[in-house]
């Protein structure tokens, strides 16, 4: 895998809203994939590589922050809507 780039800062707070209020969030990730998921916490490794835990049909998964693209709550409710959260364009484009 690639080099690991830093969310912006101001970004995270969308992540940490959707895992404490627990969305279900339509995840588009930067290769063009799409999954639907709900936000369960977001952890830095030893590494200082950042993830997004979410819990899918399948089970719970792990997705490193520079791989997402944009997030989408689906929650009637929410704080906010989508948020785009990569920097460049998608690898699909």
């Amino acid at each position: 895998m690639h080099t690991y780039k830093p969310l912006h800062c101001d970004l995270h707070d969308y992540l940490e809203i959707a895992c404490l209020c627990g969305y279900t969030l339509d995840i588009e990730l930067t290769d063009g994939q799409r999954l639907t998921a709900r936000a369960i916490t977001t952890r830095t490794s030893n590494t200082q590589e950042e993830f997004l835990e979410v819990e899918t049909a399948d089970g719970r998964q792990e997705i490193r922050l520079d791989r997402l693209f944009a997030i989408t709550p689906q929650d009637k409710h929410a704080r906010f809507g989508r948020v785009v959260l990569a920097m460049g364009d998608r690898t699909d484009r």
